[in-house]
């Protein structure tokens, strides 16, 4: 995981709409941005569905929440309105976020060694530092764990 106190990687990408974002998008604001490894499964659905709940919580202490996975934005899509999500989820197919990051590695599953996202959330800053690095989330109640 990346240390806390330092600058966050910068990162370009897609959200579900098609637009290109970046981390300078946020800029003077504090941003939740969150690694999961599949839309609709449902950790992750758990995950996001918490986050949503929180949501105006988040806004009210000034943080903007942005979700990355290798999903399409097509996916994301339909992730967002099947669970009626208020944020904005990038694709990043090819897992240049993700591996900026250092939420992309290996994985046990079953005594399987594979190739996947890492859960991990960073919080950065309204300076672009991270300011809170989590790697074991909660998927039921990630924004406690945020927020405390």
């Amino acid at each position: 995981m990346l240390q806390i106190g330092t600058k966050a990687p910068n990162f370009e990408g897609f959200i579900e709409t098609g637009v290109r974002v970046s981390l300078a998008d946020y800029a003077g604001r504090k941003l939740v941005l969150y690694f999961y490894p599949k839309d609709s499964t449902p950790g992750c659905t758990a995950e996001a569905c918490d986050l949503r709940d929180n949501y105006e919580r988040f806004l009210a202490l000034g943080y903007e929440v942005l979700g990355v996975s290798r999903d399409s934005a097509a996916s994301h899509q339909r992730f967002i309105e099947k669970y009626q999500l208020p944020f904005h989820l990038i694709a990043d197919t090819d897992l240049t976020i993700l591996k900026a990051y250092e939420a992309w590695g290996e994985k046990k599953n079953y005594g399987k060694v594979t190739m996947g996202t890492l859960r991990t959330t960073y919080v950065i800053d309204e300076q672009g530092i991270i300011i809170d690095a989590i790697g074991k989330v909660n998927t039921k109640d990630h924004t406690a764990q945020i927020l405390q």
